[in-house]
């Protein structure tokens, strides 16, 4: 079978596309990844650097300090909503395979809220020692 586009038919009158001004040519637009700023909170994300997994799944978690990442709360509570992550000041420092379980795991949400909140509240002091803040400022 042979292709062909379409035929116009004859004796039609057919306008034509003229343009004052020719397009402007269109270019992939390169976005830049936003970087945290302290007002932002890029202090709670540095704070988990070097520290041990704190959510501790039983076997789940690796252990292995150099795959320890900040895991952000997955709470409303904690300004979770739909495509938008929880504030920094709700992370825990996590291994890798803690965070797939807790991002991704086929776990009761129960459990996952209650492991995280028990991290959260082991993690607080120590992370309002280390960066030197007064406890009250997380009551």
């Amino acid at each position: 079978m042979k292709r062909s586009g379409f035929v116009r038919k004859p004796g039609k009158v057919y306008a034509t596309l003229t343009r004052a001004t020719p397009m402007k040519s269109t270019c992939s637009v390169k976005v830049k990844r936003k970087r945290v700023t302290k007002a932002e909170g890029s202090d709670y994300l540095a704070a988990c650097r070097g520290e041990s997994c704190y959510l501790r799944v039983p076997g789940v978690c690796c252990g292995r300090i150099d795959t320890v990442v900040p895991c952000h709360s997955n709470q409303s509570k904690h300004g979770k909503g739909m495509g938008i992550k929880a504030k920094h000041e709700f992370t825990v420092p996590g291994c890798l395979t803690c965070h797939a379980w807790l991002d991704q795991g086929d776990a009761p949400r129960e459990t996952k809220v209650l492991r995280f909140d028990a991290a959260l509240d082991a993690w607080v002091p120590v992370r309002a020692e280390k960066m030197g803040m007064p406890m009250l400022e997380f009551a």
